[in-house]
């Protein structure tokens, strides 16, 4: 597999470049490798892919963030596929080429072929399955092609007619004074063509409503605002137009017990301070089941500890973060008469030691004072 060339590299820009900048150096190079100026040459074909496909990243602040952290890989892993071909291309970028050569898509459009409306889903999950992926199936109403009529809006049989009322160019002109005034058709609303007899299943729009289920694969590691692209699950497109794309936007729950930090998990474990005094194995629970803590004696309350390896793992490389235990410490209760002694016996014990740490160091300073 050939590695992926930096997008900022491609674009022939610093990368702190802005919007205009990006801008810029992606027209320079669709002018340059653009398919209608190069026909027949493969490799101009790749390198308009590919500026398109960089442009489109850098352009976009999400897209753009992931990639500066996590590279290519990152953007793989959240559901970034790039185009599908060049009719993709010029669907998002159609006022670019517009611009360019004064239509999308440089003659690519003059048929009236638009790419289909995108569409957002919203999808919740909890924190476990956002930590370890998942397959889930989504359940979406869109827009698809007509298969009675194929989209063409007739019925089978039949076909358009040349509208009578603009002659088939999509707009009516009229004079005021010494202007001449050029309006859309309102009757074929500037499609230059009318349906005399419109298919019965879609009523003539070439479309119909449809239930569908998508399965989409959800990547380890994903957090609350990433966004998942599936190419061409979108609306169909209107007359040859390629499909839109469906977009999931991803919303984690939190947990009751983990939090979470990058990759990292942060938890909370309260232990007695007998425990903590003289030491002891407990059972923690981590993503993956519970697994053994040893405190040492001696532990102090807010000691941090850390089972590598065992947090989320990362949308760049599946490498898992570590998690972190904060311990806390119990305050004994309703304590009997046999424990409120043992208590006093040790509070004794403890004085003692300090007041004989407590002569030491007088004496010593007495000493001192003496020489």
């Amino acid at each position: 597999m050939i590695a992926k060339r930096d997008y900022y590299e491609i674009l022939g820009v610093a990368r702190d470049a802005d919007g205009p900048e990006l801008k810029k150096a992606y027209r320079q190079l669709a002018l340059k490798y653009h398919p209608d100026r190069n026909s027949g040459d493969r490799e101009a074909e790749e390198k308009f892919k590919e500026a398109a496909e960089a442009y489109d990243v850098l352009n976009d602040s999400q897209k753009r963030g992931i990639y500066d952290q996590y590279g290519h890989e990152g953007l793989e892993g959240s559901g970034f596929s790039g185009f599908g071909g060049f009719d993709d291309i010029f669907s998002n970028f159609g006022g670019i080429f517009e611009n360019l050569f004064g239509f999308g898509g440089g003659g690519r459009t003059r048929s009236g072929a638009k790419k289909g409306a995108d569409l957002r889903y919203d999808l919740s999950l909890s924190f476990m399955e956002a930590a370890f992926g998942m397959n889930r199936d989504l359940t979406i109403e869109k827009r698809e092609v007509c298969s009675v009529c194929d989209g063409s809006g007739c019925e089978p049989g039949t076909s358009p007619a040349t509208c009578p009322h603009c002659k088939g160019t999509g707009q009516v002109t009229r004079s005021q004074g010494f202007f001449t005034v050029r309006t859309t058709c309102h009757h074929c609303k500037g499609n230059g063509q009318s349906i005399p007899h419109p298919c019965l299943e879609c009523r003539g729009t070439g479309q119909v409503m449809v239930t569908k289920k998508v399965s989409v694969k959800i990547p380890a590691g994903v957090d609350s605002g990433s966004r998942l692209r599936l190419t061409a699950e979108g609306e169909a497109g209107v007359k040859g137009g390629p499909p839109g794309d469906l977009y999931v936007f991803i919303y984690v729950d939190s947990h009751d017990f983990f939090e979470r930090d990058g990759t990292n998990v942060i938890c909370s474990v309260t232990v007695s301070f007998v425990q903590a005094a003289l030491g002891d194995d407990i059972k923690v629970p981590t993503l993956d089941g519970k697994k053994t803590l040893v405190i040492p004696k001696g532990t102090q309350p807010g000691d941090l500890f850390r089972f590598m390896g065992e947090g989320i793992p990362s949308l760049r490389d599946g490498r898992r973060g570590d998690q972190i235990i904060h311990l806390k410490m119990k305050t004994p209760t309703n304590l009997n008469k046999k424990q409120e002694k043992l208590l006093k016996e040790f509070a004794r014990i403890e004085s003692g030691k300090f007041s004989h740490k407590l002569k030491n160091i007088i004496k010593g300073e007495s000493m001192k004072s003496a020489g």
